[in-house]
């Protein structure tokens, strides 16, 4: 059973809660002054996340070690922290070319929440468990609890239960005694301090956030094989301009021409990285789709099997 007593002496005792004394004033300052206190303070926070590297590591070691198993990663939260959980999720089809269920953003309140402020739905440790009930969630997946306070039961009962049921559970939070923490494996606790409007963790607490999960998916993502070299290979594209990148991205890993590059494109059935490794290689679409398979989506390793395909049929 979860249940947060939340109290003016609990609200006390987080640091989300805490008055910065930066920016005591900041309601006498001019436009100026007020965005030059709020830039001081966000430069904290990349501080704050280098300091959980290590942990943000392990946890990507986690969630790929998953998705080689047919596992998914799902966050989960309420308000802000809900809300940057489905923005990263959603933004990983188009980036990665990975289906929609693979990295799933699920916030208290259901879609509503995304646009309006749902406060209440946080309160309820059951929603969070039926929500991932919902969603199918296993002892597969991996979850990752999102929310500044630490305190939220919505986040807390889903924690538990994923937990319970032998799944990874991960804990991101901005105060050193988050309830969060004590159902994680993989503890993040990004220290920015103090908010510049206090209690405000759409500020700071919401930018570490949103930087901590760019890297979970992206780290994760690129040793699936996602990217080569720094370039998306697997990007979907759906429109005018990702269908132009996708072409340019071909020359940039090739070196060929543009017309090659357009050439290729079409006859890898418009698959960026199908179409490299068919110049790279000089191979067909289908020879290509075979190494690709063979090497689990990266392109490196299929232009190494494919050299010592070659070099043991001498």
């Amino acid at each position: 059973m979860i249940d947060v007593p939340f109290t003016q002496d609990s609200l006390d005792a987080l640091t989300t809660e805490g008055r910065n004394e930066r920016s005591m004033d900041i309601d006498q300052a001019s436009a100026r002054e007020i965005v030059g206190i709020i830039n001081g303070e966000d430069k904290k926070v990349p501080v704050a996340v280098e300091r959980e590297l290590d942990h943000i590591a392990a946890l990507v070691d986690d969630v790929v070690a998953g998705f080689r198993k047919g596992g998914r990663l799902f966050y989960i939260g309420a308000g802000t922290s809900g809300r940057l959980g489905v923005l990263d999720a959603s933004e990983c089809p188009p980036t990665f070319g990975v289906p929609p269920t693979m990295v799933q953003g699920i916030i208290a309140g259901g879609q509503s929440a995304l646009v309006r402020s749902i406060e209440g739905a946080e309160d309820d440790p059951d929603g969070g468990i039926r929500d991932l009930q919902a969603a199918g969630f296993g002892a597969g997946d991996v979850l990752v609890g999102i929310t500044a306070s630490g305190q939220a039961p919505y986040v807390l009962g889903a924690m538990a239960w994923a937990r319970d049921i032998g799944a990874v559970v991960a804990a991101m939070s901005c105060n050193s005694g988050s309830l969060t923490f004590k159902y994680a494996k993989h503890v993040i606790y990004l220290d920015v301090g103090p908010e510049v409007v206090t209690g405000s963790t759409r500020m700071k607490a919401g930018t570490a956030q949103k930087l901590v999960l760019n890297m979970i998916t992206t780290a994760s993502m690129i040793r699936m094989g996602k990217v080569y070299h720094n370039l998306m290979v697997d990007l979907m594209p759906v429109n005018r301009k990702l269908v132009e990148r996708s072409k340019r991205l071909i020359r940039q890993a090739t070196s060929c021409t543009k017309e090659a590059a357009e050439k290729a494109f079409e006859a890898s059935g418009r698959r960026p990285k199908i179409a490299i490794i068919m110049v790279l290689l000089g191979v067909d679409r289908p020879e290509a789709e075979r190494l690709e398979k063979k090497a689990d989506g990266s392109i490196a390793a299929a232009i190494r099997i494919k050299r010592e395909e070659q070099a043991g049929g001498k």
